[in-house]
């Protein structure tokens, strides 16, 4: 068994009791991007007990429309595993349907969600674009990703858009969000923020009123938020990111994830904001290969999800 899911049982009881899968051993490849052929999404078995239900928050109408922004293409490398929608990765693509249809299902309803890691390489700017993007595909639904990771931005390389105006433009007071948000061309509601120009510390720029501001717009004008965050437990920006957000969703890669950052990582989440666990760079067993009918590609093959 690799030693994420072992990290992932002696959590603190966060994930304890998942019916983990079983994954064949595979040398780590840091330098590369994270491949998402067979992401795996595990939410909680055992949501926290609350004595109340609380109202769900207000949301925006159901409608796509957002602000007013410049509209640019996107460009994407052809060997990035980015937005897997197009056909050619069937597989990924139906994985981070499944994610949305729990997102949308669940009794919380997060509409702000953070997606965060135990440590670099894990994949998790990568999951959180593509999740973006697989709730952009709605018609009636507007999504705003953000690139809060001020140390290690890479949102705006990976889509080929421009760094900045961004995020850190918006909170110096030097634009307002029109001008900083780039919408997609290709995927018309989905709204890139990317992380701007910063010229201050990342950790004083969110502890400030203006991000709470940001936040608030935000709200307001997108159904969903996706910000994607630096390492969980590596510097204060997380905390200050998941405190105004509904939740977390934190990407862990087998025999990638350091398993004592990740028995640390999970720790720190907050239960009642546990969404979940999206296990990235996943391999099938090879001892549950078996002929099957694979819905994704009309074809024989294996299922990609195995509990």
């Amino acid at each position: 068994m690799s030693k994420i899911f072992e990290a992932l049982k002696k959590a603190g009881g966060i994930g304890g009791d998942l019916p983990l899968p079983l994954f064949a051993e595979e040398p780590a490849q840091a330098l590369q991007p994270a491949s998402l052929e067979e992401p795996e999404y595990l939410p909680p078995t055992e949501p926290p007990v609350s004595t109340a239900t609380p109202a769900p928050p207000p949301l925006p109408p159901a409608t796509a429309a957002g602000p007013q922004a410049r509209s640019l293409p996107i460009r994407l490398s052809p060997a990035a595993p980015l937005l897997p929608f197009d056909g050619s990765h069937a597989r990924a693509g139906e994985q981070y349907r499944i994610i949305r249809t729990r997102i949308l299902q669940h009794p919380q309803q997060p509409t702000m969600m953070v997606v965060s890691s135990a440590g670099p390489g894990d994949g998790k700017t990568v999951s959180a674009l593509n999740l973006a993007g697989a709730l952009a595909l709605k018609n009636d639904i507007n999504v705003l990703l953000v690139d809060a990771d001020f140390r290690r931005s890479s949102i705006a390389a990976m889509l080929g858009i421009p760094s900045g105006p961004g995020l850190a433009d918006l909170l110096h007071g030097s634009c307002p969000l029109e001008d900083a948000v780039v919408r997609a061309e290709q995927l018309p509601n989905l709204y890139v923020l990317p992380a701007g120009r910063n010229r201050f510390n990342p950790t004083e720029l969110l502890d400030s009123p203006s991000w709470k501001e940001a936040c608030e717009g935000f709200r307001k004008k997108f159904r969903f938020t996706i910000v994607d965050a630096p390492p969980i437990a590596a510097v204060a920006d997380y905390d200050l990111i998941q405190v105004v957000c509904d939740g977390v969703i934190v990407v862990v890669r087998p025999d990638h994830t350091n398993r004592t950052l990740c028995t640390t990582a999970l720790q720190m989440v907050p239960p009642e904001k546990m969404l979940g666990a999206l296990i990235n760079c996943y391999s099938e067993w090879f001892l549950w290969k078996h002929h099957d009918f694979d819905y994704h590609s009309g074809a024989e093959s294996q299922p990609c999800i195995q509990t």
